[in-house]
């Protein structure tokens, strides 16, 4: 490896280059994180994106948050639109705290790449309220079932808790993943690093399981996952998440 080599990788994932140290954690990176983890065949490096922001934000830190949302942005893999619409998906399963933060970063990042370009950020996208669904309760806890057993290969819970059904069935399942701005499997790419930073053990397996089970995610993506995972959240709970991914794949229909 000459330093040529992993600052070309470097300069295309992160699109910028960064301050050189020679500390045995920055050394690792070099090897592991730049000539190995990105250069792997099993994701492409949008899929690589989302692991890569869910795990920075849900791990609550901007810099890497930004330096990633940053990336994403400036090399055309993600779009403004699908970077905001990540936001709601991040906020949905780890919560509207650390959203806030991630949304205040994407703001930052979007800023600051026009600014580099001399130019003004344009406005986002105006929302019309006709994107938030149908008003009828009773229809929306309907589509929000429906949409569970689609996602989760599972009948929906009963709306008997306002959990149940003001939340999952009303607002998760009944608006977010209906939404169109981003595809079911870039949602399971984001969501299945959330559930596995957030220690969560219903959720990890509900959505491992399904999303193998699906198609969505085939099992070499899903080992991809969980190594991406690994690396920007850290080893120990990508074992709770590659433990999950073994038992699914083989409960998986024959």
């Amino acid at each position: 490896m000459t330093d040529g080599d992993w600052k070309q990788v470097q300069r295309e994932i992160m699109c910028r280059d960064i301050p050189e140290r020679t500390t045995p954690l920055a050394e690792a990176g070099k090897e592991f994180i730049y000539l190995s983890l990105w250069s792997r065949p099993g994701l492409d490096r949008r899929d690589r994106r989302w692991v890569t922001m869910a795990c920075c934000a849900a791990a609550d830190v901007p810099g890497a948050s930004g330096a990633h949302v940053y990336a994403a942005l400036e090399s055309g893999d993600i779009t403004i639109d699908e970077m905001l619409e990540f936001s709601l998906q991040f906020a949905v399963y780890c919560g509207w705290p650390r959203a806030t933060s991630l949304e205040a970063v994407i703001m930052e990042q979007w800023r600051r790449i026009h600014e580099e370009r001399g130019e003004l950020a344009p406005p986002f996208t105006s929302l019309a309220n006709e994107t938030l669904g149908t008003n009828d309760s009773e229809e929306r806890t309907a589509r929000g079932s429906a949409k569970f057993n689609e996602v989760h290969l599972a009948p929906a819970p009963a709306p008997d808790t306002p959990y149940r059904h003001a939340g999952i069935l009303n607002f998760v399942f009944g608006h977010v993943w209906q939404r169109p701005g981003l595809s079911r499997r870039d949602r399971r790419l984001i969501t299945i690093p959330c559930v596995g930073a957030s220690d969560a053990p219903m959720p990890i397996i509900s959505h491992v399981t399904s999303a193998l089970h699906s198609g969505d995610i085939t099992k070499e993506e899903m080992d991809e996952v969980v190594l991406q995972f690994a690396a920007y959240y850290g080893f120990a709970k990508a074992e709770v998440l590659e433990n999950a991914v073994e038992a699914a794949w083989a409960s998986r229909p024959r």
